[in-house]
């Protein structure tokens, strides 16, 4: 299927949005021109801004049960090697929808819409993700954002406020180790260097703070909200750092019988709606 890229303006930027997998493609300034989305070489990481649904990094054997049945569910979930429908496409506003069928239902057995909303507000590009249950019952999920931003390395990543936190790493199958590695001890920045993700991305949780800036030759101000987590990744000594609110997480080497009892699962009564965002500021 070949994509089909949608695009979405301001008096300062354009913004485009790649149909499969709802991918915000890129981000660039009417004024100089600069593109502040990572452009996806193939060679190093092809993604850009992958949404991840229905779970987030991996299951053990790629694998879950559910009432009793087993699924098979690949990396990140289904939803960014997907299609999704334009719903709206003008002015500054585009919103996207994926819809559940008989080929979701084979490894996920919920009815869902998922909504993927991109909005230019100024300097600010704002990405709301919304799951609606259309289940008979409950629905299961994880939900999650991985949006790519040019940087390099030397740059900074600066809390809004000074933070303890300690990071989780994964192991070669992506599995969460049972053991965390001190990162910050009351301070705001983590600098971007060649090794710092040598071991795989950082997977955070128990922050402050609500943002964080990148600062460098290019600056952002990225609102991540009151996530559970927040992966930060890139592959080592690539010139981009992906900043990922998560509502989940991997799943680690103990086996759960039921997708109920996953760490950081999200839960949804018939009929409910979820919702969160993310917001990137452009400073320059």
């Amino acid at each position: 299927m070949i994509a089909m890229f949608y695009q979405i303006e301001n008096e300062f930027f354009t913004c485009e949005i790649d149909d499969m997998g709802a991918q915000l493609h890129s981000l660039k300034s009417k004024e100089n021109g600069k593109e502040y989305i990572w452009y996806g070489k193939t060679e190093i990481w092809y993604g850009q801004a992958p949404v991840l649904f229905p779970v987030i990094g991996q299951l053990i054997d790629d694998k879950y049960r559910y009432n009793g049945k087993e699924y098979s569910m690949p990396k990140h979930g289904l939803a960014r090697k997907l299609p999704f429908a334009v719903k709206e496409c003008a002015g500054a506003k585009a919103v996207f929808s994926l819809e559940s069928d008989e080929n979701t239902r084979a490894s996920y057995p919920f009815d869902f819409e998922l909504l993927m909303t991109f909005e230019l507000n100024g300097k600010s590009l704002k990405n709301t993700m919304t799951v609606i249950n259309k289940t008979k019952g409950e629905m299961y999920f994880s939900i999650g954002a991985h949006p790519g931003f040019n940087c390099k390395v030397g740059d900074i990543i600066e809390f809004e406020y000074p933070e303890t936190l300690a990071t989780e790493r994964i192991d070669s199958d992506n599995l969460i180790i049972d053991k965390k590695f001190p990162l910050l001890e009351n301070s705001r920045e983590i600098e971007i260097t060649e090794d710092i993700f040598k071991a795989d991305a950082l997977i955070l949780s128990g922050m402050k703070s609500e943002k964080l800036r990148i600062k460098g030759e290019n600056e952002l101000e990225f609102t991540f909200g009151k996530c559970p987590f927040l992966g930060i990744w890139a592959k080592p000594g690539a010139p981009y750092v992906c900043l990922e609110p998560w509502y989940g997480v991997n799943d680690g080497r103990e086996v759960k019988n039921d997708i109920s009892e996953k760490r950081g699962i999200e839960k949804l009564a018939e009929g409910e709606t979820f919702e969160f965002f993310w917001n990137a500021e452009i400073i320059k």
